[in-house]
């Protein structure tokens, strides 16, 4: 079992693409995190919605690893969690390492599932210019690397708060790689 905790929690009313800072969130259970944007069992995403509007919701709660912003510092981008769209910024925890399935506890009684990763945009550009470049990489095989956090859908519900511990439960076998949801 692999153990973390919450560093930051974030969220916005509004499809900006940064989130604001809270002391901590609700997430509730089959929606997402109240008060955000992408609130619903329905598909919120604005790409994905102009696609099929009738997806069920795969991206309920965005987590980003901290330990991102510190690689991105060496390379000249200086980011505070929230800034690249998370509801949840995890310490501790290998986020991108974690097979499809993967059962993220946190606090007392939060259960979120993790569906896939996130699909970087341009739109990180806006924030400083070069930074969709250094969110991706290519493994030895030449496949892309997506490093700009995961998503996932509210198993059970409640508040989350910085400092929360997280605990990883992983899927049975045969384990599933995360894709781009």
């Amino acid at each position: 079992m692999n153990f973390g905790i919450v560093q930051s929690v974030s969220k916005s009313e509004t499809h900006s693409f940064s989130k604001y800072k809270y002391d901590n969130i609700v997430l509730i259970k089959g929606l997402g995190v109240e008060g955000d944007a992408h609130l619903g069992k329905k598909v919120k995403h604005r790409y994905l919605v102009n696609k099929d509007p009738n997806q069920p919701n795969l991206r309920q709660v965005h987590l980003v690893h901290s330990e991102l912003f510190d690689e991105l510092k060496t390379k000249g981008f200086n980011l505070q969690a929230g800034e690249i769209g998370e509801n949840i910024t995890t310490k501790g925890v290998e986020l991108l390492a974690l097979p499809r399935n993967s059962i993220l506890t946190i606090g007392a009684n939060v259960k979120i599932k993790i569906t896939g990763l996130r699909n970087p945009c341009s739109q990180l550009n806006a924030i400083k210019k070069g930074l969709l470049k250094a969110v991706l990489d290519k493994d030895k095989k030449g496949n892309t690397i997506r490093k700009s956090g995961v998503m996932g859908i509210v198993l059970e519900g409640g508040e989350i708060s910085i400092g929360n511990k997280i605990i990883v439960e992983l899927p049975s076998k045969p384990y599933l790689r995360l894709e781009p949801v």
